[in-house]
């Protein structure tokens, strides 16, 4: 009786050792990227867990720097990486360059091809005044329903192009992925391409033109989520990104962070 309860109490022991081995293995596998490279389409996505903590993101950091591509840069220190993202100009841009210009803040922008034709002045304000113009695609599809190398290609080098036609100057090779569609294969291609993919740590719900939020609704949203090294996306063309810049980076600043751009996140991991 006695060896049959050690044999039973023995093989719970195994089992649970077993489950437990499975779980760790697929919690593993939601969080980082297998080795080799797939299609699967993947939606970058957060999870926040803990208030002044980098979110989860649902490809890890670790998986996602075999690629050269970041979502957080260093945590180590109270630092923000502010970037905007732009499909067109909605005239709150102005707005947000004076703010930045104020608080001596340095911002990447993500444009696609119709806001450099159409906006070249304000692209060239960017550049004069220090922050770095990142490529969105030159058409802003779902770049993850791209799997051909040529197309892919054609996407991030016709804005290329674009760009150094209007600024005279070869663009910084930063690729958002429109929408943060993207799958591993399309990491792969902007890798031998020579981009580092940028993601993002924090960001809210801001690019409706007509449901902007309000002051206190973005404020809820960006200022509990703010954590060492978060890589901050917001969308220049927000009437209330443009009201509530100035008051955000004060905040901020209190909180003691210090801004960078995102050039120096990869010479940090």
């Amino acid at each position: 009786m006695i060896i049959y309860i050690k044999k039973k109490t023995a093989g719970i022991v195994v089992g649970f050792a077993f489950l437990l081995f499975v779980g760790l293995f697929l919690y593993e596998a939601m969080f980082n990227f297998s080795v080799s490279v797939s299609t699967e389409i993947s939606n970058w996505g957060l999870s926040f867990r803990e208030e002044g903590k980098a979110p989860v993101g649902n490809a890890s950091a670790k998986a996602l720097k075999e690629y050269n591509a970041y979502y957080v840069g260093d945590d180590s220190e109270k630092v923000i990486y502010l970037t905007f993202d732009a499909g067109f100009e909605n005239g709150h841009t102005s707005k947000i360059l004076d703010t930045l210009k104020k608080h001596d803040v340095k911002a990447t922008f993500f444009l696609v091809g119709h806001y450099i034709e159409q906006e070249p002045q304000l692209v060239m304000r960017m550049l004069e005044e220090g922050h770095i113009v990142g490529n969105h695609t030159f058409n802003h599809p779902d770049m993850s329903k791209i799997s051909d190398m040529e197309a892919f290609k054609k996407e991030l080098v016709s804005l290329e192009e674009l760009y150094k036609q209007v600024t005279g100057r070869d663009m910084q090779k930063y690729y958002r992925p429109p929408q943060g569609k993207f799958n591993e294969n399309n990491l792969s291609m902007a890798k031998d391409l020579g981009y580092k993919t940028i993601f993002w740590s924090l960001a809210y719900v801001d690019w409706y033109n007509d449901k902007q939020p309000t002051k206190e609704q973005a404020f809820s949203k960006l200022l509990p989520r703010i954590h060492p090294g978060a890589v901050v996306l917001l969308h220049s063309t927000s009437k209330t990104n443009a009201e509530i810049l100035d008051e955000l980076l004060t905040k901020w600043k209190e909180d003691g962070y210090i801004f960078k751009n995102i050039d120096s996140i990869t010479a940090e991991q």
